[in-house]
């Protein structure tokens, strides 16, 4: 498939930005979705904004550079990424013989007119006015269409904007804190995603802030504290507290134990060979 495609700006204060493989995919469906009713694809027959590929074709489709080899992402993370693009109401999804059929949810209103759509019923480009009034017209028709997407949006995410910006405090601390590099692996995001989800983010960024104090990038230490965290039971801030104390106050008591079971082998060690 040739061409080019348009991708509305509202994508950039969309709940999917900070979601790299979800943003992509969705990306690649539009990309590659029919942008005309009719077309044929392997004996299916595709209306606009529709496109067939199996979960194990899309992986391979999404693969990423990482050193010197690409990665893929797992079967499993492509379908939690279809969920939530079903869930979102940006696509829906039938299965078929061929494969699954993607439709894209307001595919017209992402691509905006075509040059088709433009063009008057005897096939030539109609002429609407002067330059000035073509760019008026451009400015208003882009400002109503993002704001119905934004009110689109809110409609149907479901989702309030102070999660998303809860959410994206998360990914610009992270950013500015932990991350190791432009080159870092997409699936640290994949985690960061998924620890959002589940545990909100006040917590993670109070364990965020345990690892930058550590000085600990990635999402390895990250990580560790989290599964700590868990093990204990932590709820909420006040039991994050409580756990990080009593973790610091178990590590200088095994501090001094190590201290004095050492003296005590040096105190042995002189004995034996000074005799007192």
């Amino acid at each position: 498939m040739s061409g080019w495609f348009k991708v509305h700006r509202e994508l950039f204060e969309s709940d999917i930005w900070n979601d790299v493989t979800t943003c992509r995919l969705f990306l690649f469906l539009i990309g590659n979705a029919s942008h005309t009713d009719g077309l044929k694809h392997k004996g299916i027959t595709l209306n606009r904004g529709q496109y067939v590929r199996s979960y194990r074709k899309l992986a391979d489709d999404l693969a990423y550079k990482e050193g010197r080899g690409f990665k893929k992402y797992s079967i499993s993370t492509i379908k939690r990424s279809v969920e939530k693009l079903i869930g979102s109401e940006r696509v829906n999804v039938k299965e078929t013989e061929l494969g699954t059929l993607f439709t894209v949810v307001n595919y017209a209103l992402y691509q905006g007119l075509d040059e088709e759509e433009k063009r008057s019923p005897n096939g030539k480009n109609e002429e609407h006015g002067t330059n000035a009034e073509l760019m008026r017209n451009e400015v208003g028709t882009n400002a109503e269409q993002e704001q119905e997407l934004k009110n689109l949006r809110i409609k149907e995410l479901g989702i309030s904007s102070t999660s998303d910006e809860e959410f994206a405090a998360v990914m610009n601390f992270y950013s500015s804190n932990l991350q190791k590099g432009l080159s870092e692996s997409p699936y640290n995001h994949e985690l960061l995603i998924q620890w959002h989800e589940e545990w909100g983010a006040e917590l993670l960024l109070s364990a965020m802030k345990v690892a930058a104090k550590q000085e600990a990038k990635g999402v390895a230490f990250l990580e560790g504290v989290l599964k700590n965290w868990k093990q204990a039971g932590v709820a909420s801030i006040e039991d994050a507290r409580r756990c990080e104390k009593e973790f610091k106050n178990h590590s200088k008591k095994s501090f001094k134990s190590n201290v004095v079971q050492m003296n005590k082998r040096e105190s042995q060690y002189d004995q034996h060979n000074y005799g007192f």
